[in-house]
Order: structure tokens, then C-alpha cells, then sequence
């Protein structure tokens, strides 16, 4: 079973991590710029935090042979701080680095006006650097989150293949099926989804524009439960083609339109490398 990781923060995790992920069949992953637990004060520990992402994270993951990825943002709940709001002059020079296959995350925390304000600053600067958006739904009245989250993605123009919503649940996943987003679960203890209830949503929704995370961070979380998920599909009747087109070539496909999906030495499931799966410049 190969795995892609569409969604995990390595910088809240051990290197002793990426030896169990590797152990356990994942080969990429893609990590999302996020709150780091405390306030941020300051620009220049969002550019301290961006070059670790760019820089020091893959070549942690390197070691392992896990091919990392990530996306950077101003994050909603730092978007309500006005210390930070001169992040959104920095992003530009980090969204034009190889690396970068995303926006993210953006979206909403406690969907105040300045959220909705940088929501939709961070959605321009996608369509303007022709990047995919990762979108936070957020923890509370996430119904009232999600509906508002199309709203702003419709009132934006992006195409919303090129939007993935993110940490749904069965509450909301019938509003994003129909809108074109791709729709994206966190199987993670106790706040999010379990693999069982992962599975029950995929036998009713299908496996099209589906992405399975871990959202491993520095709560209690484990960067094996896509895996599990894996393991879960297996046991309720789906095939092996169905658990490598969820873990994999779904989160390929989403990810590969930003052109710079890095691919060509990771070692797929079989023991052979990919050398043709390099998605740069529309190849």
C-alpha cells in the first residue's frame, strides 16, 4: 500500500515519525502551514516558520525517502491578529518556490470580518500564482463554516476543482459533493473522523475528489491512521485499486495541478520507482 499524505504538520513531529510512516508505506505528503499553538507576534517568525517548510522538513523527510510538500498561508486564526496581517505581504516570494503545490491553510477559525477579509486576499493570491487553496473549516458551526466557505470560494472565481475543503464530517460533506471542491477528511482522535466513519462516507459519496489525511500535529493525533484507513477499506469490501486511487492518486491529482509535484525518485508499494510520475510544468 502506497500512501500520500495530503495534510500532516511534520514540524510538530519526531524524526521517529517519518521512520514509522516510511515503515508504513507512505511516500509523499504535503504540509500545510498552520497555528503553531501559541501567538505569533511578529512577521519574521511566520518567515522563520515558512523557511523550515521549505527547507528543513524535506530534508528530514528525505531521510526516509518521503517525498515532502508543502502549502503556505496566513492561517484564519492568526488572520483575526493585526501583528500578522503583514504576512500577506510576504507570501508572494514563498508561493513561488518549487516546493509550494497550494495555498494553505485558509479559510475560517471563528469566521469573523477579518477572516472573511483574508480568506479572500489568500483565494486571489491562489488564482494569481495559478496554485490549488487547502481550506480550514472551521471547528465550531461547521455547517454554517462550510456554507459560507462556498459562498467565498464562488464569489472568488477560482474553479473549484482547485479547492479542497477540508476536516469534514458527515454533516457537512453533502454540501461540499455537489460543488465541484474537492472534499478533504482528518482521521484524528476524538474531534474529527475515524477510519470507520471514513469508510461509511466513501461507500455513500463514492471515491471521486476524496482525500483522506492524517492532520498529525501536535495534539493527540497519529500519522498512521491513514493507514488505518487503508486497512479499514480493505476489511469493508473495497478493492486494492480503490484504497491506491483514495491514498494516492487522488491527492496526486489535486496536487498535481500546481504543476510542481516532485515525484520522480519516490518508491512506490511494488519496490519500483516512479520515474515518469514527475508533474512539473503540465507533464
Amino acid at each position: 500500500m502506497r500512501i500520500f499524505d495530503p495534510h500532516i504538520h511534520m514540524t510538530s513531529r519526531t524524526t521517529d515519525d517519518y521512520e514509522r510512516m516510511a515503515a508504513a508505506g507512505v511516500r509523499a505528503l504535503v504540509e500545510p502551514a498552520f497555528w503553531l499553538g501559541q501567538p505569533r507576534t511578529n512577521v519574521g517568525s511566520f518567515t522563520d516558520y515558512f523557511d523550515a517548510l521549505v527547507g528543513w522538513e524535506p530534508f528530514r523527510a528525505s531521510q526516509f525517502g518521503i517525498r515532502h510538500h508543502c502549502t503556505i498561508a496566513l492561517n484564519p486564526k492568526e488572520a483575526n491578529d493585526p501583528r500578522c496581517r503583514e504576512v500577506l505581504a510576504v507570501l508572494p516570494r514563498y508561493l513561488e518556490k518549487d516546493g509550494v503545490v497550494a495555498v494553505g491553510e485558509i479559510g475560517y477559525d471563528s469566521m469573523t470580518p477579518e477572516e472573511d477579509e483574508v480568506f479572500a486576499a489568500q483565494l486571489a493570491l491562489a488564482i494569481d500564482h495559478d496554485l490549488p487553496a487547502l481550506v480550514h473549516t472551521p471547528h465550531r458551526d461547521k455547517a454554517r463554516g462550510t456554507d459560507r466557505t462556498l459562498d467565498v470560494v464562488r464569489e472568488s472565481g477560482i474553479d473549484p476543482g482547485r479547492v479542497a475543503v477540508d476536516h469534514l464530517n458527515e454533516v457537512t460533506v453533502g454540501r461540499v459533493a455537489g460543488s465541484g471542491c474537492w472534499m478533504g477528511f482528518s482521521i484524528y482522535p476524538d474531534t474529527k473522523m475515524t477510519a470507520d466513519r471514513m469508510v461509511a462516507i466513501l461507500q455513500e459519496y463514492g471515491l471521486e475528489r476524496m482525500l483522506v489525511n492524517s492532520a498529525a500535529d501536535w495534539g493527540r493525533s497519529d500519522p498512521l491512521l491513514t493507514l488505518r484507513t487503508g486497512e479499514a477499506m480493505l476489511a469493508a469490501g473495497f478493492g486494492p485499486d480503490d484504497v491506491d486511487r483514495v491514498l494516492w492518486r487522488n491527492p496526486v491529482e489535486f496536487y498535481g495541478q500546481s504543476k510542481r509535484l516532485d515525484l520522480s525518485e519516490v518508491e512506490d508499494a511494488a519496490g519500483t520507482f516512479e520515474g515518469n510520475s514527475i508533474l512539473r510544468g503540465g507533464s
